[in-house]
């Protein structure tokens, strides 16, 4: 317990009406938020997150410093890069 990793996650609930942008700079078009102008299939942002595992317990794992909602879909889990240069 108490390794770090790198928690990728799909922020389904993000509002996707903040930080409004005109489009690929077309002043002729509308306003639109900056997620919105993601691909249609894609639209929401991916969060990455740097968390310290906290306990595990059959498929769940605890962590400490997450700052997602409840059931927040997790895209994928990576080790923390060693930075001591070393392997």
């Amino acid at each position: 317990m108490g390794q770090e990793i790198l928690l990728f996650t799909w922020l389904h609930l993000a509002d996707r009406t903040c930080q409004a942008v005109h489009p690929r700079h077309d002043l002729s078009r509308p306003l639109t938020g900056v997620f919105s102008t993601r691909s249609p299939d894609r639209p929401n942002p991916i969060g990455l997150h740097q968390v310290r595992i906290t306990s595990i317990a059959g498929n769940v794992i605890g962590l400490s410093a997450l700052e997602a909602l409840d059931a927040t879909p997790v895209i994928d889990i990576k080790p923390l890069a060693d930075r001591g240069g070393k392997g």
